[in-house]
């Protein structure tokens, strides 16, 4: 009898359940191993099918669960400051549009960030990545949009590239210059995206600062014409492109940004019909955020029935931000996900796994657990992966791996 081969790796995982998120449904494996071989994936699925292993450690799970790492795909998590005033506003009757046009909102976080250095920008984020990183977060967007100078807003973009310097978490960048009027372009929309056009995209695309560019297409924002101006200028840089779009008003962002192909459309409450079939047209991704929807106490909620229906992917995420969603926990935004939009715990879960990686333009790398993919995981101490979803102030995260380690 010919012996086994014995097929080299860095570490096996053993005895678990794994949802590998990579379908049908969760991908549930209940007798499930995992092994990894330089930072990849080299097998994920039932024991019984995989190789024999020679592994420089073996790990015993126990029965624990394992998804892939947890993926927080719109966040603004650099800035200085903070906006509990204008929580105070809001609790006593002000509108957030109100609160934006009397020159709270963005603009305050604006002032702020400007007078911040990138080492302050970064140890004020640094408590806020830990808390996500706590639940199991391994990859992370981060938005720059409140600097609104080519300077302030490289100092933001760089201030996240250095997280993933200071933490074994995956970073990327989105530039969002297009995200409120500053007040030296005051009355001058056309003018201020002039320079993120012609000066801001250009530079920063250089300098490899930002992986895709954003913009919010809103009333209180810029126009869909402006918009489109910011998109042209990110295909002439080489850069993907997504939107907040649909938060307040209905202004077809989310159609605009299928056209480009984006990688997603984000907030979405007033989505209507045709920007759904513009989405699923495109492979645009829904990113749904209700920690914004819960803490600006909106009342209408994305057509996730539509959504569903047109086989558009939905991911979810935190929208950690300093004024609308000072949330760090994803494990609560899909509790939000299920009891504020309706969502079910299958579509919470894939939205922080690999329909985040989607939005991302990622999905080739992470978001699920399969052979060539990076190994990043989260080790849960649960009997089932609805637990994940159901519980409200408790994480069960027993280990988090980020490639293989």
């Amino acid at each position: 009898m010919e012996a086994a081969i014995l097929v080299k790796c860095d570490r096996v995982w053993m005895n678990a359940r794994l949802a590998t998120m990579a379908g049908p449904g969760l991908g549930v494996v209940e007798d499930g191993i995992v092994a990894v071989h330089g930072g990849n994936i080299a097998y994920a699925g039932p024991r019984r099918q995989a190789p024999d292993f020679a592994a420089v450690e073996t790990v015993d799970c126990a029965g624990r669960w394992i998804t892939p790492g947890l993926i927080d795909c719109h966040t603004h998590l650099v800035y200085a400051g903070n906006r509990a005033q204008e929580f105070e506003l809001r609790l006593a009757g002000a509108s957030y549009e109100e609160i934006a046009r009397a020159g709270g909102g963005i603009v305050s976080t604006v002032a702020a960030t400007r007078a911040a250095s990138e080492a302050e920008l970064v140890a004020s984020a640094l408590p806020r990545l830990d808390a996500l990183i706590a639940e199991g977060v391994t990859t992370i967007e981060i938005k720059s949009g409140y600097g609104l100078s080519l300077d302030a807003e490289r100092r933001m973009l760089r201030a996240a590239r250095r997280l993933a310097d200071e933490r074994a978490v995956g970073v990327t960048t989105t530039f969002l210059g297009a995200h409120a009027l500053p007040p030296e372009f005051a009355g001058n929309a056309d003018g201020y995206i002039d320079t993120v056009v012609h000066e801001m995209i250009p530079a920063l695309a250089a300098e490899g600062l930002a992986d895709a560019v954003d913009a919010f297409c809103e009333s209180i924002g810029f126009t869909p014409a402006q918009t489109r101006r910011v998109f042209e200028a990110a295909r002439r840089a080489g850069l993907p492109v997504k939107l907040h779009a649909e938060q307040l008003s209905n202004r077809h962002g989310a159609a605009l940004a299928a056209g480009f192909g984006a990688l997603s459309a984000d907030h979405l409450e007033w989505l209507d019909d045709a920007g759904v079939a513009a989405m699923a047209g495109s492979g645009t991704v829904a990113t749904l955020l209700p920690g914004a929807f819960y803490f600006t106490r909106e009342s209408r909620v994305p057509p996730i029935e539509a959504l569903r229906g047109a086989g558009v992917p939905m991911a979810l995420a935190t929208d950690s931000n300093p004024g609308t969603s000072p949330m760090t926990s994803l494990l609560l935004a899909m509790n939000m996900g299920a009891t504020l939009f309706r969502m079910t715990v299958e579509e919470c879960l894939l939205g922080i796994t690999r329909h985040s990686a989607l939005a991302l333009g990622l999905g080739h790398r992470i978001g699920t657990l399969e052979a060539g993919k990076a190994c990043d995981l989260a080790i849960w101490d649960i009997e089932t992966p609805a637990e994940l979803v159901y519980r409200i102030g408790f994480n069960p995260l027993h280990a988090r791996i980020r490639r293989g380690q």
